[in-house]
Formats: structure tokens, C-alpha cells, sequence
């Protein structure tokens, strides 16, 4: 695959585009579930009203980070030292500032205007309980309002890849926004990315997804299995994958958990990339996002597509081994941040994570020797909506530190 959305002249690597939630966790006693009645281990769309009485009967320990799914794979390429910008919706409140504030301490630019009016900042209330179920109480808030206005076409032209989550797709302005962009990408020979998110979504935008592909709109596709064949409305995946060969988009990035992935290059092979083992699954929240920000690393950084897998795969599986969506860095995990949006003091230490392929071998990632201080991931001070100058270099601040083991590199193996 040539066309790489000409990195050597981009100014970002990837723009992620997606609902901007943050995530506010508490954990919680179990006698919660039953005294505000939540549905244990469920996730549940809610009303302002109840986020806000959900949010003040939370402990004063609550942590709070950004989330979202593009918003997690804007922050795994940027602590891998891409150059990764966000774009999504949040209002002028402290949720909002707290979102930005934790977004661009982990080096990933966000600049979007606040929503002056209308519903508050989106949030996903996450009860912890001491048997480590999460259950999510879900307000979309202000996430819902992205708008074409919202687009910086400056920021799109100089973005190798513009990637888009499926969720974003249920808001028709937030639609609108992304042909504008996707439009800007194409215009300045840029790449444009979607992923596909959850086979309810593909269910609901079938006919517009696939519409997308057809007109040109995407140039890369992930997808698990199950959204693939969602997609292609089939329960065989060899047919699911066969219509994915024949699909008008450059690659498809198809993940299939325990078994690795496979890249599907229409009219070209399929590539199997092997899966890469952990030590103990802990929690696959956000283990597509991560492989999403793995695999587009290493394609805006001009590496084989094998190799574009193998990033993916080990970021996948190191997200894996450990509550949340953030990597370690530097020995550290990314800082939440405390109930007035500061850094607080759920800082854990990390260190290297344990991963090994299949073979035993690693991945030829680079070593990441991480500096004293948080490089572009630097928390920085602003007043509410003023745009953050773009990190000073992802790529010689913070890393993520994936432990490396002594071998070869597993092989990516090429198939019809």
C-alpha cells in the first residue's frame, strides 16, 4: 500500500474523531447497585438529570479521565509518540475542562470550541464494585453536538490520516462533519480511516456505512469479526471476508481476538498477524481502540503492514492486562485526574507489561526510554476553550514502554 496520507508532509500523524466522554470511576460499595438502581455490569443511556444525581452521590475519590473510543486511541497514538490531535464536543463546565486537561496532558491535541449552551459534558459514571464489575450509567451530553462548523480544515489537511469512530454516526451533524472532513482529507491527498465500533452500530448505518465505502469516502476499515460480518449481513466470515476483498477502501484491519488479526489489501492478499499472549486478562475495555492507534502508528511511520499489525496486536494486548484504556508510560500509568480536573492521586505505578507472542518472541518495537518529565504530554494551564499549542514533539516526549523480550519478531504471514 503506497499512498500513506504523505506523512513526510503532514504536520499531525492521525486526527481522531469521536464522542468526547469523560469517564468519572468510583469504587464503589456494593450496596450502591441496589440504593440508586443501577443495572450491575450493564452499560445505560441516561438523562442529565440523573447523571448529575449519579455524579454527587459518588465519593470524593472519584477519578476522572478522558474517554470515548477515538478519544482512547488518541491518547494510545500519542503516548506511542505519534503526532495525534482529537476532535469531539464538550461543554464549558468542569467536566469539560477536566476532559481537555486530561486529553492533552497525555500529549494529544484538542482545541475544539466549548459548547457555550445546551446539555452539559457528556460523562460515563462508572461503579466499581469490590468484585471488579463495572457498571456505566452513559450521558451523551454535549458530545452529541459536533458540527461541521466544528472542523479545522488547516488541522484535517495536515493529518495523514483522519480516523472516525462508528458511535459519532448516530448524530446527523456529527455525520456532516465528518464528509466535510473526510472531503478536506481527500482533497489534500490525505487518508481517512473508520471504525466500525460494535455490530449494533452497523446494524442501525448498514446502508450508510457501506455507502461511504462504495462513494470512496473511507480508505481504512477496522473491525472485529462480528462487525464485519454485520456489515456484509452474513454469519460466514470467509464470505464476510471475501466482500471485504472486493470492497472499494485501501485496507482492512479485521481483529478476531484469541486468533490475532488479518489485514485484508482488496484486490491484493490477506495478511495474518499472529496474536500476541498476556500474562492475565484483566479488562478488554478499549483493546480495539488501542489496536487502532498500534496499527496507525506504525502505518503513518511508514513501517510494512506486517509490522502495522504487530504494533497493533501488542498495544491491544498490553491495554488488556490492566483496568481502563490508558498504557503505561514511563512506569507510569496516564494520571486521571481528580474531581477539580487535576492531576490526583490516582497515579499507580505501572512498569514495563509482561507481553509475549505466541513464539515466545517480540515485536521489533523501539525501546522507548522515557524522559524526566512528561515531554508533550506536559499538563498545561489554560483558560476554558483557549486552544492548547500542539505538543512541543510526541515524538520525543513520553513513550509507552511495551517490555521487549530477546528473539526474533513473530512473522506476519501473507495469504490469498
Amino acid at each position: 500500500m503506497q499512498n500513506r496520507g504523505k506523512p513526510e508532509t503532514a504536520t499531525i500523524d492521525v486526527t481522531s474523531m469521536g464522542n468526547a466522554i469523560i469517564d468519572v470511576l468510583w469504587q464503589s460499595p456494593e450496596s450502591a447497585i441496589d440504593d440508586y438502581g443501577l443495572n450491575k455490569g450493564t452499560m445505560t443511556l441516561i438523562d442529565e438529570a440523573r447523571a448529575e444525581f449519579l455524579t454527587s452521590v459518588m465519593g470524593v475519590d472519584k477519578l476522572m479521565e478522558s474517554g470515548g473510543s477515538a478519544g482512547n486511541t488518541a491518547v494510545g497514538l500519542a503516548g506511542l509518540g505519534a503526532r495525534a490531535a482529537y476532535v469531539g464536543k464538550v461543554k464549558d463546565d468542569e467536566l469539560g475542562q477536566a476532559f481537555q486537561d486530561s486529553l492533552n496532558h497525555t500529549g494529544a491535541q484538542f482545541d475544539v470550541p466549548f459548547s457555550a449552551d445546551g446539555p452539559a459534558t457528556a460523562r460515563s459514571l462508572i461503579f466499581v464494585t469490590p468484585d471488579g464489575q463495572r457498571t456505566m450509567n452513559t450521558f451523551l451530553g454535549a458530545s452529541t453536538r459536533l458540527a461541521p462548523a466544528d472542523i479545522d480544515e488547516a488541522l484535517i489537511a495536515g493529518s495523514a490520516v483522519t480516523y472516525m469512530e462508528g458511535y459519532l454516526w448516530d448524530q446527523p451533524e456529527a455525520k456532516d462533519a465528518f464528509r466535510l472532513a473526510a472531503k478536506i482529507a481527500h482533497q489534500n491527498g490525505r487518508l481517512t480511516s473508520l471504525s466500525l465500533s460494535d455490530p449494533f452500530c452497523v446494524d442501525r448505518w448498514r446502508g450508510e456505512f457501506i455507502d461511504l465505502i462504495e462513494h470512496g469516502l473511507i480508505d481504512i476499515i477496522f473491525a472485529n469479526q462480528d462487525e464485519l460480518k454485520s456489515l456484509y449481513q452474513t454469519e460466514d466470515l470467509a464470505q464476510a471476508r471475501l466482500r471485504g476483498l472486493a470492497a472499494n477502501v485501501k485496507l482492512i484491519a479485521l481483529t478476531k481476538g484469541y486468533e490475532g488479526s488479518e489485514l485484508l489489501v482488496p484486490g491484493e492478499s490477506a495478511i495474518d498477524v499472529p496474536v500476541v499472549e498476556v500474562v492475565k486478562r484483566v479488562d478488554t475495555t478499549g483493546a480495539g481502540d488501542l489496536y487502532a492507534a498500534g496499527f496507525l502508528h506504525g502505518f503513518t511511520q511508514g513501517e510494512a503492514l506486517e509490522t502495522c499489525g504487530l504494533w497493533g496486536a501488542r498495544a491491544a494486548a498490553a491495554v488488556i492486562q490492566r483496568v481502563g484504556a490508558r498504557l503505561a508510560v514511563g512506569g507510569l500509568l496516564h494520571p486521571p485526574l481528580d474531581r477539580v480536573g487535576r492531576a490526583g492521586s490516582g497515579v499507580r505505578a505501572g512498569g514495563q507489561i509482561p507481553v509475549t507472542t505466541v513464539a515466545g518472541r517480540s515485536p521489533p518495537w523501539p525501546r522507548a526510554t522515557p524522559p524526566g518529565a512528561l515531554g508533550g504530554g506536559q499538563r498545561r494551564a489554560r483558560r476554558r476553550g483557549t486552544p492548547s499549542p500542539p505538543p512541543e514533539s510526541s515524538r520525543s516526549g513520553t513513550r509507552i514502554l511495551l517490555s521487549e523480550r530477546a528473539g526474533e519478531p513473530p512473522r506476519a504471514v501473507r495469504r490469498a
